[in-house]
């Protein structure tokens, strides 16, 4: 599916990149729309295993207290991003400051700074989540970025952000656990077995 597939009005007046991705939110309910890099890129719908994932995920960080106090952990919410004048991300998963919602940015998104850790689970287009995504979160300053690889079994951490990527990039397997930076709020340790295998169809 591409961009290309929207009409534009008729008014003689090309649609902006930002009027297009909300044009295929609007025809295509449940796909995931982004502007990276000046690209648009639309994602289907995610399976069950890939919200077992989020599932597995969300228990650890709730149990700190990371969502409640000063922080929350949200599902699905805009992240505008700095890499261009309508670029925008929407990550699976997020731990951001309890004043969010004094931080609304554009197009139903928010402002990169009160992101403290963002979080995705791969899916058919995890070379975006390895790739773009990477580049992205850096140049917004995200502190930490989690990707649940499930094409490859692991977990990776990425933390100190500088320019186009990550100082620390730690990949973990199944039969380690993840301790996440402190600066997220509080201490959580991830198993990424755990996450691993909730990734994977049931049998």
């Amino acid at each position: 599916m591409s961009a290309a597939a929207v009409e534009h009005p008729c008014d003689g007046e090309p649609e902006s990149l930002l009027e297009t991705a909300n044009s295929l939110m609007e025809q295509h309910p449940g796909y995931r729309v982004e502007i990276i890099g000046g690209v648009i890129t639309v994602a289907p719908s995610p399976d069950a295993p890939h919200a077992r994932v989020l599932t597995k995920i969300m228990r650890p960080f709730i149990a700190a207290g990371l969502d409640d106090g000063e922080t929350e952990v949200l599902q699905g919410v805009g992240l505008w991003l700095p890499s261009g004048p309508e670029d925008y991300a929407i990550p699976d998963l997020a731990i951001v400051d309890a004043d969010l919602d004094e931080h609304l940015a554009e197009n139903n998104c928010y402002d990169p700074a009160v992101f403290r850790l963002v979080l995705e689970v791969t899916s058919s287009n995890y070379n975006n989540d390895l790739r773009n995504k990477v580049a992205a979160y850096a140049e917004a300053k995200i502190p930490v970025y989690v990707i649940v690889d499930r094409k490859h079994g692991r977990v990776h951490v990425l933390t100190e952000p500088m320019g186009g990527g990550y100082e620390s990039h730690q990949v973990y397997a199944p039969g380690q656990t993840v301790t996440l930076p402190d600066s997220i709020g509080a201490p959580v340790t991830l198993d990424v077995a755990e996450l691993v295998r909730a990734g994977r169809p049931r049998s």
